[in-house]
């Protein structure tokens, strides 16, 4: 359930990072036909929460975004476009608290907010007006406690 909503994290992520970035709108433009590679560091994850894989499966989605998505060419290093960054926190907060029982009520979230922040950091050598380091991004998303899949949310 976690992972399907870092999936849909990682989607969020990509559309904030292209847009600040410049890259990317959909208003029919492209990248610059200069730009043909794009590399990826691996998201440490300085996040003491979470799935042990979270690091690997934020850096891979993105990696699959881009090679579904554009035609560049994905290489270990030194890429047109270099993109690295940090998982820096994973959070689960009740936001809608319930109560069965009348009297003698016991309390329940009725929804859950899993907040995820990541710093991130963008190098384009063809156009360097595009270019930030440690740039934060949250994402959150509620869900209820007896929801399983996620996908459909």
């Amino acid at each position: 359930m976690i992972l399907i909503v870092i999936r849909k994290f990682t989607y969020v992520f990509i559309s904030l990072l292209l847009f600040g970035c410049g890259v990317y709108s959909f208003t029919g433009a492209s990248i610059s036909p200069e730009v043909k590679t794009i590399s990826f560091q691996n998201f440490f994850n300085n996040s003491p929460l979470g799935p042990s894989n979270m690091s690997v499966l934020f850096t891979e989605k993105i990696k699959d975004y881009f090679e579904r998505n554009t035609s560049l060419e994905i290489v270990d290093d030194g890429g047109d476009l270099e993109i690295e960054g940090t998982i820096e926190s994973f959070s689960l907060s009740p936001v809608a608290p319930t109560a069965e029982g009348g009297r003698n009520a016991q309390y329940f979230t009725g929804l859950t907010r899993l907040t995820v922040r990541v710093n991130a950091s963008y190098l384009n050598k063809t156009d360097e007006q595009f270019n930030f380091e440690n740039k934060s991004f949250s994402f959150y998303k509620d869900f209820d406690q007896n929801t399983e899949d996620l996908s459909s949310n």
